[in-house]
């Protein structure tokens, strides 16, 4: 999907490292205008180029009157004045505006965190579908204030304890709101998002999955051609199965799938997943059985980031012998790799901002985006790097794609090898895991609760405790169990299990499963840690 083709009314987020920014290209998605999110420190022509209708300054965690403080690149302002681009600052995007526009930021006297409630002054562009006194509870998250504004610009909202909260210049269409609109905590932020765009930028609401699904196609097949051939890795995921239907149905039997069993697959998940391929998506599809070889270079190797650059190597060269054989065997090679990468594969294999590279900290190097080697000899289509994973599962209702695949929870790339924390070849942690993690799984199943979490899985943690089995003293593994629910997996939080469940389940592992004695329950979200445990 090229973002230069949304012609529609392209809305822009300039990322300056916020833990919600990604919060706000889904949340605009959401009203049917398309939006993207790219560094905040971009230079100007990666903006311009794209042709934004209207650019979202984002929060994030730095002052920006400290000297390595993000921003925007210079000449941004003039470039917005000219096009009469829209341009609304968040948080520290609020701050931004004011400072470069000529106006004063500092520590602020009353530092506002959380849940505040603020008030509507003066006749406001923002606020137009508001009365002057109308108040509403926000969610606040910042040390530093604006204190005085640049020429032109009035006060529109402040908050209880008089700090301002929303500021604008109409003519020069700049806004700023210090709180956060996109949350949830925020009642009213969607409302004010959906008011500023569609009633003060006059964006139009015209963006649709389905014309994704036609723009693509067109892309592949432009970008293959009449007669080359492509590999597609398929995982048994989602992503990957939508990825693959979609480029089939560009090129046909050109595309060439493969299935490979690296060890580190769930339990009977090769079994299963050749059958659905074959039987309800009618896939080509070839296996290669290559767990030896994977799980032969992972012997010892504890750090989860030298785990996945493994498997991203191994991969890839499973990828290019597969590419050799069949160049034999149609006496042309496959020039193309397609892969299911989604937009928050992308996100969090970002660097940090401030880093002089990109805009947002790196959580995981994904095998299919972090992970590549450098030398790799196939050229990527990746037809799903701007979406998330709900709109996915949308693409693949229009492609088709059976509903049980597509509400199967995400599985990560590197398998297993994250769910196992240290050596995954020592004794015989897997097996114990595909067994914890089959009883889990189908236990929520069996509940009716599968479609109400978004992720399930179990951990095999690298200790051992002791306990009482059979009258006897045992010494034995320790399990984590993990569900979450979310939309997208940019934020998650756990699932509230009722006891009763979380005892049998316990009791179930326990009784079946040799060697574990011991299961804990995950009730993390995200923030503060990652949905894997790595």
């Amino acid at each position: 999907m090229d973002p230069k083709a949304v012609k529609s009314g392209l809305v822009l987020i300039l990322d300056f490292g916020s833990q919600y920014t990604h919060l706000i290209t889904r949340r605009i998605r959401s009203l049917s205008v398309f939006s993207l999110c790219i560094s905040g420190t971009s230079p100007l022509s990666a903006i311009t180029s794209l042709n934004p209708r209207v650019v979202i300054l984002s929060g994030g965690p730095h002052s920006v009157h400290t000297p390595d403080s993000p921003a925007f690149p210079a000449g941004f302002i003039e470039w917005a004045l000219e096009n009469r681009v829209h341009v609304l600052g968040i948080c520290y995007g609020l701050q931004l505006i004011v400072q470069r526009l000529g106006g004063l930021v500092r520590v602020g006297d009353k530092q506002e965190y959380g849940r505040m409630e603020i008030e509507v002054e003066g006749n406001s562009g923002i606020y137009g579908n508001k009365r002057i006194g109308d108040r509403q509870v926000v969610w606040m998250s910042h040390g530093d204030e604006a204190v005085r504004l640049p020429e032109g610009f009035e006060v529109v909202g402040r908050s209880q304890q008089g700090v301002v909260a929303a500021v604008e210049n109409r003519e020069k269409r700049f806004y700023g709101l210090q709180y956060h609109p996109e949350v949830t905590h925020s009642p009213e932020g969607m409302d004010t998002l959906q008011y500023f765009l569609f009633d003060v930028c006059r964006v139009a609401a015209g963006w649709k999955m389905e014309n994704i699904s036609d723009e693509e196609i067109k892309v592949i097949r432009d970008t293959v051609g009449d007669e080359e051939h492509v590999i597609c890795a398929l995982s048994g995921g989602v992503d990957s199965t939508v990825a693959a239907t979609l480029v089939h149905k560009a090129i046909g039997d050109r595309l060439h799938c493969v299935f490979v069993d690296n060890g580190l697959l769930r339990y009977k998940e090769r079994e299963r997943v050749m059958e659905t391929f074959e039987r309800d998506l009618h896939l080509p599809v070839t296996c290669i059985d290559a767990s030896e070889q994977f799980l032969s270079k992972l012997k010892g190797v504890v750090d989860p980031e030298i785990k996945r650059k493994i498997i991203g190597k191994e991969f890839i060269g499973i990828f290019d012998a597969f590419a050799h054989d069949l160049e034999q065997k149609l006496g042309k090679k496959p020039l193309y790799l397609v892969q299911g990468t989604l937009y928050p594969d992308v996100i969090e294999s970002c660097p940090p901002p401030g880093s002089g590279r990109n805009h947002s900290h790196t959580i995981k190097s994904h095998h299919n985006v972090g992970g590549l080697p450098k030398d790799m000899k196939l050229k990527l289509i990746e037809p799903l790097k701007l979406l998330f994973k709900d709109e996915v599962r949308h693409l693949g209702r229009i492609l088709n794609v059976p509903e049980a695949f597509l509400k199967r929870h995400p599985f990560p790339g590197p398998g297993l090898a994250v769910r196992v924390l240290g050596d995954i070849t020592e004794g015989n942690a897997l097996d114990v895991l595909r067994e914890v993690d089959e009883i889990f799984i189908q236990a929520i199943k069996d509940d009716g609760l599968y479609d109400s979490i978004w992720q399930a899985f179990a951990v095999f943690l690298p200790v051992k405790s002791v306990g009482v089995q059979g009258d006897q003293r045992t010494h034995s593994h320790v399990v984590a169990l993990r569900a979450v629910t979310s939309q997208d997996g940019m934020t998650a939080d756990w699932y509230y299990f009722e006891s009763k469940f979380l005892c049998d389940v316990s009791r179930k592992i326990c009784n079946n499963v040799r060697g574990v004695n011991r299961v804990v329950m995950d009730i993390t979200s995200k923030p503060p840690s990652t949905i894997e445990w790595e």
